[in-house]
């Protein structure tokens, strides 16, 4: 059975869209989760959602229990995972009010537990292409069919935060390749692809990082934020209804991620 895990990134958390909704509290090997997971039905299929900072905002990227996050969702029985993130720019064209669909990251965080696995067990998942394709490919769909600007890939560079980008930072990171920046794709994706589950990320982009003519403040972010939300509901709208148990089997992998990755 499909069951749908929504991870809303800042500003695009809705409990009251879902049909018969419970809050509850799950407990995990990890600690608590960022918030209560709210479970009910959205568009005819089960889901669970759960804000990734907290309702109102209230943890930092750094201080995300990721681990924990990913687990209640698996606990759940969750199989595939939408998120949703504010990014800024690394390049002219990924424009503030564009969507970018990241297919790619580099991980540039130092603080966070990156797996589930310690102790006596070594997992070495292949992060080689860390997010679903089939996903992915569902949210091009509907961007393509909304007629919202887009891109249909992206190098995400993954910074620890809270803070903004210093500009020889936001440099070094353009030649290194990078489209977007964010602060949470990274453990995030890793975590869901070892717990074997699909997970596909919309970036809404918020601004141009410090690199370009004016820097980067949580005032312009929030404010571009404000306009994208409505654009990811409803791509989330679209892609929901579409996700069905032929998804796991999409030449995506997701589901047996583990199958040669335990030593």
């Amino acid at each position: 059975m499909v069951k749908i895990g929504i991870i809303g990134g800042t500003g695009v958390y809705d409990p009251n869209l879902i049909e018969d909704a419970k809050k509850i509290k799950v407990h995990t090997p990890y600690g608590k989760p960022s918030d209560f997971i709210t479970t009910g039905v959205y568009k005819g299929k089960e889901v669970a959602v759960i804000p990734r900072h907290a309702a109102g905002h209230r943890i930092n990227p750094s201080d995300v229990n990721y681990r924990a996050n990913i687990w209640a969702l698996k606990d759940l029985g969750v199989t595939h995972i939408l998120t949703s993130s504010a990014v800024g720019s690394l390049k002219k064209e990924y424009a503030p009010g564009h969507l970018a669909f990241a297919d790619q990251f580099i991980d540039r965080t130092y603080r966070r537990k990156t797996t589930f696995y310690e102790g006596d067990t070594v997992c070495h998942v292949s992060t080689a292409e860390p997010v679903c394709p089939a996903l992915r490919n569902l949210f091009i769909k509907a961007a393509k069919k909304l007629n919202y600007d887009h891109h249909e890939r992206a190098t995400c560079v993954v910074v620890e935060g809270p803070r903004f980008s210093t500009k020889a930072e936001s440099k070094m990171y353009q030649q290194w390749g990078g489209d977007i920046i964010g602060m949470t794709m990274h453990p995030e994706a890793t975590l869901a692809r070892e717990a074997e589950i699909c997970y596909a990320t919309v970036a809404m982009v918020t601004d141009y990082d410090c690199w370009y003519d004016e820097h980067v403040d949580a005032e312009a972010v929030m404010k571009t934020m404000k306009a994208n939300v409505s654009k990811v509901k409803d791509i989330f709208s679209q892609v929901i209804p579409e996700i069905n148990d032929k998804i796991k089997t999409d030449n995506c992998g997701c589901n047996e991620a583990l199958k040669f990755a335990l030593m």
